[in-house]
């Protein structure tokens, strides 16, 4: 039997600001964009939500719900380097860890659940159900994470990973109200059914608004209600995705925490606040979003063939256009330098824009060998390294390049 522990980590963005500026703490403040830059909502303190305000409103709105509330720019490296010092505290706990976001993670913990020598190496005691061993663990790792690295976190306990992120959901929401809910939650194995039938069915991956409203149409309002409709007329109405949801209602999920998950591609757009057809400021633009997809890619340690543009205009209408490289690339430059060349040959200048992106796809493994990359690259590459570090350290303002 598999025992998989889900990880959420609170308000983590927030939490990650308090750390750095104190003054913060107990009061109501979101990260996020500014309203007149059309911003949205990123994370919100605990005090921010308990006036309403809530992860992806726009900024305009949470002001009017929320007066007093302190706008926080996001600092994105230092959320990074922060997430990479949790994650690397979870490969010390289990060594398949399955990275699902910057704040999320799944860790089979079933070798160490309810194994003898769970108490040697976690300093557990008489620790002898399932319940008080997975307990035990969660709570080791969330004081870990807390002593260490000042940050709460809520856990999840489960046969699988359907029911332990639920759990953890549900935990947090029960906790709700406290400045960091640092909520566990245990499902026992034979319990999944029973815990998840009184919820919303909301709560169940795969059933989005749509699906919620024809459930409601149906008649089914709760998971419990889901999971005696039936395999065969949920897939006679929702096709296979309707035998999933039945399997899932039922507390079924036979995915295994799987450590290698690798991004079809990786991007970064900005909307602008107002149209802009200044040719300079578009490649600013261009430049700054090629320098984020490029920290991106080096982060999660790819690199890609495709360079894409895309581009939208006042009147709505949205394109793409992309360009494939020789060879792999990680780097912001050649980034830069492709996204520009797609830009300049789809855009007449002059022309008024209201978003622009910047996207790599055809990821894998970044080639190394210096016979493949030649000797200017490599030095780019050790430069950019260079950055990298200080960035990570210091925060994004630390260095910059010139143009």
């Amino acid at each position: 039997m598999s025992t998989i522990l889900h990880l959420d980590l609170d308000a983590f963005f927030c939490a990650v600001e308090e750390l750095h500026d104190p003054s913060l703490t107990g009061k109501p403040f979101a990260v996020g964009g500014r309203p007149e830059e059309r911003g949205v909502v990123a994370s919100c303190s605990y005090a921010a939500r308990a006036q309403g305000v809530r992860s992806a409103m726009p900024m305009g709105r949470a002001l009017r719900q929320c007066p007093e509330l302190i706008i926080v720019p996001p600092q994105r490296s230092r959320y990074s380097h922060m997430s990479q010092q949790v994650m690397d505290r979870l490969h010390n706990l289990a060594p398949l860890v399955e990275q699902i976001s910057i704040d999320e993670a799944f860790v089979d913990i079933s070798d160490l659940c309810p194994d003898s020598n769970i108490s040697s190496r976690l300093k557990v005691e008489s620790l002898d159900t399932f319940e008080s061993v997975a307990a035990g663990i969660g709570r080791k790792i969330q004081r870990q994470i807390m002593d260490e690295l000042g940050l709460p976190c809520s856990v999840g306990i489960a046969s699988n990973k359907l029911v332990a992120k639920i759990a953890t959901e549900t935990g947090k929401k029960g906790a709700r109200g406290s400045s960091a809910p640092a909520a566990l939650t245990v499902i026992e194995a034979g319990r999944e059914a029973e815990f998840l039938s009184p919820l919303p069915v909301s709560m169940l991956w795969g059933v989005g608004p749509k699906t919620e409203e024809k459930l409601s149409s149906l008649g089914i309002h709760t998971i419990g209600q889901l999971a005696t409709a039936g395999a065969e007329n949920l897939a006679a109405l929702f096709g296979e995705n309707g035998r999933q949801m039945w399997h899932h209602a039922r507390g079924i999920d036979e995915r295994p925490v799987s450590p290698e998950h690798t991004a079809k591609s990786i991007s970064q757009e900005t909307t602008f606040s107002r149209d802009i057809s200044d040719d300079k400021t578009l490649e600013r633009t261009l430049k700054e979003l090629s320098v984020e997809v490029g920290k991106n890619l080096r982060r999660e340690k790819l690199a890609g063939t495709t360079i894409k543009i895309k581009l939208r205009w006042p009147d709505f209408t949205t394109l793409t256009r992309q360009a494939t490289l020789p060879a792999a690339t990680d780097l912001d430059e050649e980034i830069f330098q492709t996204a520009l060349g797609l830009l300049r040959k789809t855009r007449e200048p002059g022309a008024p824009l209201r978003l622009v992106g910047v996207g790599v796809s055809g990821l894998g493994a970044p080639a190394r060998q210096m016979e493949l990359w030649g000797a200017q690259t490599e030095k780019q590459r050790k430069i950019q390294s260079v950055i990298d570090d200080l960035q990570a350290r210091f925060g994004d303002s630390i260095i910059k390049k010139g143009r």
